[in-house]
């Protein structure tokens, strides 16, 4: 069963590489300087209470899907991914009695005719599963929560209340000075309660990602201290392919 579940899993986030080579793991941001330790631990143990995710960064290229993918790989274990890859996924979600059973997926917010590829009345009963309990997940060319709202809200029509539902709002920054080797850090997290983001965590730009004022309402310092632990274990045990992290968690 365990294998299983597995092999399911990481068929779905493999199924997001439109790049080639591996998939990148949580473990592989830390080792890159995408996230810091502590900010790794929040990210992990929200994702882990299931959180809905979006992830932004205005050029292409920047390593969305590649984070995206890293931090889903921490949903609990008995969520499926199902790729919004067509229209009647979105009618069968709508009618789902089980929310948080099923990650449905859009590989990105775009008007492309490009596989699980969302926009205009799709992206707007996309965001509307959020609102009603569902797990979704997805990435944009957005920089900020503001360029996010204006893509999503004036162009396509999201309601302001189904984006605020999107529990973790994650950004990214890439450092253009060495044009062979681009430094992607993360930027801006923000995380909704349901009805307001706020931003908890940032990037200072000095190389520091600052944990700010605001409490988190769905991880407590407890979980974010173990999660600090696991990774830290899986980092020591060179444990990086998005399969080895998965099993961990499973055999947790």
């Amino acid at each position: 069963m365990l294998e299983g579940s597995l092999v399911e899993h990481v068929y779905a986030l493999e199924a997001c590489n439109q790049r080639g080579g591996r998939m990148l793991s949580l473990i592989d941001l830390l080792d890159a300087g995408t996230v810091d330790l502590p900010l790794a631990a929040y990210l992990a143990a929200a994702m882990r209470h299931g959180a809905s995710l979006l992830v932004g960064a205005r050029p292409g290229g920047a390593g969305k899907t590649a984070v995206m993918c890293a931090l889903l790989n921490f949903l609990p274990n008995a969520t499926m991914i199902q790729a919004v890859g067509s229209r009647a996924v979105l009618d069968l979600a709508d009618h789902d009695p089980h929310p948080g059973a099923t990650c449905y997926l859009a590989h990105e917010i775009g008007d492309g005719l490009y596989y699980a590829y969302l926009w205009g009345d799709e992206a707007r009963d996309f965001f509307a599963l959020a609102a009603r309990g569902h797990t979704i997940a997805t990435n944009l060319h957005a920089d900020t929560l503001e360029e996010t709202r204006d893509q999503l809200c004036l162009e396509n029509g999201v309601a302001p209340a189904h984006l605020a539902a999107v529990t973790l709002k994650v950004y990214l920054h890439v450092d253009h000075a060495d044009r062979w080797a681009w430094k992607r850090r993360v930027s801006y997290v923000y995380e909704s309660d349901g009805a307001q983001d706020r931003l908890l965590w940032r990037w200072d730009r000095r190389g520091a990602f600052e944990r700010q004022a605001v409490e988190s309402v769905i991880v407590s310092p407890v979980e974010e201290h173990e999660y600090s632990k696991l990774l830290a274990a899986l980092r020591r045990r060179n444990m990086r392919h998005i399969e080895d992290v998965r099993r961990a968690l499973l055999e947790v």
